[in-house]
């Protein structure tokens, strides 16, 4: 049974919704990551075994399949297979899973896993009538961006909430005030914004032509908790989450190459050691990756005291903070020390990619350690690997 190991990470800038990338079909900003991930390593395309893209919509231009589309883009031998996962924001992490399993069963040498998502291309869909041609009546036109949509009458209604009211939810269960959830947004973007302005991302960013981005285009530099104070609660009248404690709408893409040991002429960047998936009720979603990455970390052999950095998908600042009371072993200066989502933004298949790859290159930088990469799901889900050098 073979290890697994990352042997490098890339991504796309993440851009804002109508932003820099909105005029980019998901199928191409997916077919950018895989070719650069080939080109950066120098390896045969027509080794990889297979291609895992992760995709939280698959409604419009990212239909029929992206995995085999984006492997076609990007130019690789039609030999080359590819498949999509849906996991909804954890995806890109499934399909990671999916390809380290794959590997270690000795069913794959080289997996080239990954996710993209374009929120901003997402389109408006109908149901199909009960007639073909009714004479009466109206048609609901679905936005397929985010969040519920067709709605199965035979799940509780607590269930159905939509993701920001489970946010608020967990800040009140949980006793999170909106200044921590404010001051944690302003500290994702000073960070991201400094990791940036020191380098910190250059090695696993590519560009789009056409669409280049000299950072994510989410950062708001000079954001204080005082201008963040002004803003409206979004899903509550006496509510404490607002648009800017909460990950926005977005662009972007990325990949991570997985291989057996030695099966790349390169260094990896790191191995994953440990997995773990956990389980809530829809509406308590935000604090489903703690048990997640408990589990994860005891698959591996490890303990919170010996993790050394934690990348957790920020999609709500009161869920990330749930999640570090919920860890009460870390420190949370390991935390997303270079920023989250609520900076850099959150396009739903290829967050999970995002936040593996940036962990895997932080290890490779500090020459090793043990890091925790964890994300919430909608519909009660936590997901979580472990990674180390």
């Amino acid at each position: 049974m073979s290890a697994t190991y990352i042997y490098d990470a890339v991504r796309t800038p993440f851009g804002r919704a109508g932003g820099a990338l909105a005029g980019v079909r998901p199928d191409d900003l997916a077919a950018v990551v895989l070719k650069a991930s080939v080109e950066r390593t120098g390896i045969d395309p027509g080794r990889i075994d297979d291609v895992i893209l992760g995709d939280a919509n698959q409604a419009g231009e990212d239909n029929r399949n992206i995995g085999r589309m984006a492997a076609l883009l990007a130019g690789f031998p039609t030999t080359v297979t590819g498949v999509t996962v849906n996991r909804l924001c954890a995806s890109s992490v499934e399909a990671v899973v999916q390809g380290s399993r794959a590997i270690e069963a000795g069913d794959a040498a080289i997996v080239l896993a990954g996710g993209v998502e374009s929120m901003s291309r997402a389109p408006f869909v109908v149901e199909k009538s009960a007639k073909p041609y009714p004479a009466t009546g109206n048609q609901t036109l679905w936005n397929t961006a985010i969040g519920w949509r067709m709605t199965n009458r035979a799940l509780p209604t607590p269930w159905t909430i939509s993701n920001g009211e489970a946010a608020e939810k967990t800040a009140t269960s949980w006793g999170i005030s909106r200044v921590d959830q404010d001051a944690f947004a302003v500290r994702s973007h000073e960070l991201a914004a400094r990791a940036w302005a020191d380098g910190m991302y250059d090695g696993e960013i590519v560009q789009v032509d056409g669409a280049e981005l000299a950072r994510d285009e989410g950062i708001r530099d000079g954001s204080t908790v005082e201008k963040l104070a002004g803003l409206t609660a979004l899903f509550a009248e006496d509510g404490t989450v607002t648009a800017a404690n909460s990950s926005s709408i977005n662009d972007g893409a990325s990949a991570v190459l997985l291989g057996a040991e030695g099966a790349i002429d390169a260094e990896p960047l790191a191995r994953i050691t440990g997995r773990g998936a956990h389980g809530v009720d829809p509406d308590e979603f935000p604090i489903a990756p703690i048990e997640a990455a408990n589990k994860a970390l005891a698959r591996a052999g490890r303990r919170w005291d010996e993790v050394d950095l934690v990348e957790l998908n920020e999609a709500f600042a009161s869920q990330s903070l749930a999640c570090l009371r919920g860890w009460p072993d870390l420190d949370p200066e390991k935390l997303n020390i270079h920023g989250g989502a609520l900076a850099i933004g959150h396009p739903l298949g290829a967050s999970g990619g995002r936040i593996i790859g940036h962990a895997a290159h932080e290890l490779a930088r500090r020459g090793g350690g043990v890091a925790v990469v964890a994300i919430c799901i909608g519909v009660g889900q936590g997901l979580a690997v472990v990674l180390e050098r």
